[in-house]
Order: structure tokens, then sequence, then C-alpha cells
């Protein structure tokens, strides 16, 4: 009686022992991937989610969500075309934009780490909105920061200097300052 009385309280122990052992599991932040991801050949596909920007000249702020695709043509330059799609507001008016732009991105070496790098990007391209029937020829320049969470993803954020202006006779050119967050996934192509 007494051996089973010691193998019970010994059992209760051990169990309560298991129960109350906490694992803990912490989300992934970063993945260090060198230049695997930027190597010549590969794709990416992503964008911004949220971009916000304030027009100096007509005071309008504008959100926009731009889907872009690439393809690394050198290590650590991608070449692709990004869509845009935003609203615009100015006091009371709300304006629906929207736009295709190729763009050249250059990863820097410089002041990279295992799990993110810096780039710059450039576009050139035709913009419109819902007011009006012309075309914009719409540029734009920024820098950025890659933080990979995964071998194959990495947020980022960009900020950059955009500038547009219409095709017809007496137009007036807008440019303004931006800030956008998203994500890229960065897939392997064939070697």
């Amino acid at each position: 009686m007494k051996n089973l009385f010691l193998f019970t309280i010994a059992f209760l122990f051990i169990s309560t022992v298991a129960v109350a052992q906490q694992i803990e599991t912490k989300p992934q932040m970063s993945q260090a991937v060198g230049d695997e991801p930027i190597q010549k050949g590969n794709w990416m596909i992503g964008g911004s989610l949220g971009s916000l920007g304030y027009s100096f000249e007509g005071e309008s702020f504008n959100i926009n969500v731009n889907p872009r695709a690439g393809y690394f043509v050198s290590d650590g330059i991608a070449i692709g075309a990004s869509v845009n799609g935003g609203l615009t507001t100015s006091k009371g008016d709300d304006v629906w934009t929207y736009g295709i732009a190729p763009f050249i991105r250059y990863y820097f070496p410089e002041g990279a780490s295992a799990t993110g790098r810096f780039f710059g990007q450039g576009e050139v391209g035709i913009a419109g909105s819902s007011i009006g029937n012309s075309a914009d020829i719409a540029l734009g320049i920024g820098v950025g920061y890659a933080h990979f969470v995964t071998r194959s993803v990495a947020l980022e954020a960009v900020a950059g200097y955009n500038y547009s202006k219409a095709t017809t006779a007496n137009a007036t050119a807008q440019s303004g300052l931006g800030v956008s967050l998203g994500f890229q996934i960065y897939l392997p192509g064939q070697r």
C-alpha cells in the first residue's frame, strides 16, 4: 500500500510538472539570406499595400495600392512594371487615379546585412484619373529597405518623390513626397 501511495504521488508530481512546462515559440522575424533572393534570373512579385502621400501644389492627400512584378537581369538589378491605383482627396473632391509604370530597382551591396538590403528605385510611366481625359506623364524615384522575414519574403518600406504632368496644353505639374509599406516575394529562376 505504501508503494502504491508513493507511486501515485510521484505520478501526480511528474504529471503536474509536465503540464506546467511552457513551450515558447516566437514568430520568425528575420532570415539570413545573403545575396540568394536577388540573383540574376530570379523573379519578384508583390507591391505596396499602403502608400500615403501629400501633394505640394494641390494640398491633397492620397492613398494608393501598387502591385509590382520584376525580373533580375543581373545580380542586384531588377526591371519590371507596377500598376498604380488610388484615391486622392482635396477639399471635398475625391479623385480615383490609375496608371502603369515600368521600373528599375538596384539593391546596394553597401550597408547590406544577412537579413536585409537597401535599394533605390526609379520609374517612368503614364497615369490618369476619374476626372479629365488626358494621360499624365508620371515619374518617381525612391529609396527603401527590404527586411527578409523568410528566405523568399521581404517586408519593405520606401520613401520617395513623385512628379506628374498632363499631356494637355496649359497643364500644371504635380509633385510630392510619399511613404509606402509593402512586401515582395522572391522566386528562384531557372539556372
